[in-house]
């Protein structure tokens, strides 16, 4: 009975060692509880670098001397053991973990959209605006400093705001200026902020891609170039009776006209129904045509003859002229208000040459045949020729070739290429 109760009293023992063990267990696999999906210490780095993979900081000069200061301080409590020492440590840690915080809160929940013009020309002055919105219910934001992100770099224009409160917006707008004709893209904007005690600049990055495209500047002609267009714009528009916008004339209703038609001020006038004819107007047409072929060594009459071009298209468009740009394969027409002609420039802006091949021939992806779209005025434009390529142009009622020492037609003006 002895021996049995004994045993007896060594297996509770060991039970209760198992349930010591399994209770210990289980507080172990408390305490080391994770999310779902996370299971590893790189995990959670990759979470935390995903969380804030638009912050950054950069610290200021006072910032650094508040470190080496902090870290004196550091070294001397743990050499003296002195409690002041400890308890300035303190202090001075949690100064900067406050401005850590603190200067996250202002960079939260904050939105921002930039206007920019679509088209811009070359050496023109345009106006960028930003709307900035502070979502936070309660918390204001503080010292907050926009630069624009343009190819991964930092763009300042001069954009501060002091104090944003919360929900709240302001705008802010400055200054444009492109030298460059090309597709200008500002990939987003960058916040940054160095409240509430300087000591590091924390900047946030704002995913906000915008693309201006920048037209060559059209320079005045000579008059010796064009003599025939010169004041034909009167002559380029043949008024008569036909569908259109304009008011051609009013006359008294006749059975059968449209209803719509009618033009019920004058029918009140002469208490009779009268109805408004339109007019049709008839343009002539011209085309440009723009060769794209041009060696290395003469790249730089390529950009001359990209100006040229632009400034016979906008001369031709101010004369009243229907006007067709052809550079390579693309062609584009347009007719005679201020949008359809920056949109008519806008192949200009992105236009590249292209080498000749080495046997001279013309490549077939750099010229587009003439049609009959091309109208009674052709002017072709070779920044570099071959007798191939004069012939393919041999319809065109002017020829300027900038490669001849007789061609003198270029206006001045500044080189307008495409950024590399």
């Amino acid at each position: 009975m002895r021996q049995f109760r004994r045993g007896a009293t060594n297996n509770r023992t060991v039970q209760a060692g198992m349930i010591t063990r399994d209770l210990g267990r289980s507080n172990v696999a408390r305490t080391t509880w994770r999310p779902p999906g996370i299971t590893s210490p790189s995990q959670w780095r990759l979470l935390l670098r995903h969380l804030f993979r638009h912050r950054s900081i950069r610290f200021t000069a006072e910032g650094k001397r508040f470190i080496l200061f902090t870290v004196a301080v550091g070294v001397a409590a743990v050499n003296t053991g002195n409690n002041l020492f400890y308890l300035l440590l303190a202090m001075m840690l949690s100064l900067i973990v406050m401005s850590g915080l603190l200067s996250e809160f202002c960079l939260r929940k904050l939105e921002l959209y930039r206007h920019a013009p679509a088209f811009l020309y070359a050496g023109e002055t345009g106006t960028l605006t930003i709307t900035i919105t502070n979502r936070k219910s309660r918390l204001p934001s503080f010292s907050l400093r926009l630069y624009d992100m343009v190819a991964g770099s930092e763009i300042d224009r001069d954009l501060h705001l002091a104090h944003l409160p919360p929900q709240a917006s302001r705008l802010l707008s400055c200054r444009l200026s492109l030298p460059r004709r090309g597709l200008y893209r500002i990939e987003g904007m960058l916040l940054a902020t160095p409240f509430p005690f300087g000591l590091f600049v924390k900047r946030a990055f704002v995913p906000c891609e915008t693309t201006i495209t920048v037209l060559p500047q059209p320079l005045p002609l000579p008059r010796t170039l064009l003599p025939e267009t010169v004041g034909a714009g009167g002559q380029a528009r043949l008024l008569k009776k036909g569908l259109g916008l304009d008011l051609y004339n009013l006359r008294v209703y006749q059975p059968g006209d449209d209803s719509r038609r009618i033009h019920w001020m004058s029918t009140a006038r002469t208490s009779q129904l009268m109805v408004r004819e339109t007019e049709a107007e008839t343009q002539e047409t011209a085309s440009v045509h723009l060769s794209v072929i041009t060696p290395a060594q003469a790249r730089d009459r390529f950009e001359q003859a990209v100006t040229l071009a632009a400034s016979v298209v906008a001369h031709l468009h101010e004369q009243g002229y229907r006007v067709r740009l052809v550079t390579g394969e693309t062609a584009v027409q347009a007719e005679s208000d201020d949008e359809d002609l920056r949109r008519l420039l806008a192949p200009l802006a992105t236009c590249l040459p292209q080498e000749p091949p080495d046997d001279g021939s013309t490549p077939p992806t750099a010229i587009a045949a003439p049609d009959s779209d091309d109208g009674d005025l052709m002017i072709a434009i070779l920044p570099w020729s071959t007798p191939d390529l004069q012939r393919q142009y041999e319809r065109a009622t002017h020829l300027i070739d900038l490669g001849s020492p007789e061609s003198g037609a270029l206006p001045h003006g500044c080189d307008q290429r495409v950024p590399a």
